[in-house]
């Protein structure tokens, strides 16, 4: 006799298949031009996401930065792996069209090698501490394998109602 019973795995290590364009818009809130992740290539839950950006040369941010000599600005770098780190914790947000997840902080940023158009990041992200509301989040973004740039970031769990007035903000 056989036995056929199944072990459920454990959800916490369940990695999802990856994610195309459609299915980062139906969980990020951000859009062109500010949309900064093109592929989930693996997913982790509540864990890892590994994450694309191609970086092509009609970034708006090339015209300025800068002309003749583009290089990908590393402040939106570390905003497609807060991104990254954003689309890994909002699979868990049951009401994730109520609420956004905000920049808090951003620790120990170093940049290690311009990326330029043509160049793919590959942006890693590993949840180091993860609350109901807050988590923090070690990103590393490579080009060709070598370390183009890495941060931890903090984040927040905020409703999306929220006004853009001052005695909004002292009730974050």
């Amino acid at each position: 006799m056989t036995d056929t019973a199944q072990t459920t795995p454990d959800p916490s290590t369940a990695v999802n298949p990856a994610m195309d364009i459609g299915d980062i818009f139906k969980i990020l809130p951000h859009r062109y031009p500010f949309l900064l992740i093109d592929r989930v290539l693996e997913l982790v839950r509540m864990k890892r996401i590994v994450a694309l950006k191609n970086v092509t040369i009609t970034e708006p941010f090339f015209q300025g930065h800068f002309p003749g000599k583009p290089i990908m600005p590393g402040v939106l770098i570390v905003e497609a792996i807060a991104q990254a780190g954003g689309l890994l914790l909002l699979t868990e947000v049951p009401n994730r069209d109520e609420m956004l997840m905000v920049f808090t902080g951003i620790e120990k940023a170093r940049f290690r090698r311009p990326v330029v158009p043509g160049d793919q990041l590959r942006i890693e992200v590993e949840v180091r501490a993860w609350r109901i509301t807050a988590a923090r989040l070690e990103g590393k973004a490579y080009v060709d394998g070598k370390v183009a740039a890495e941060a931890t970031v903090t984040c927040r769990l905020v409703p999306r109602n929220v006004g853009s007035g001052a005695a909004e903000e002292e009730n974050l």
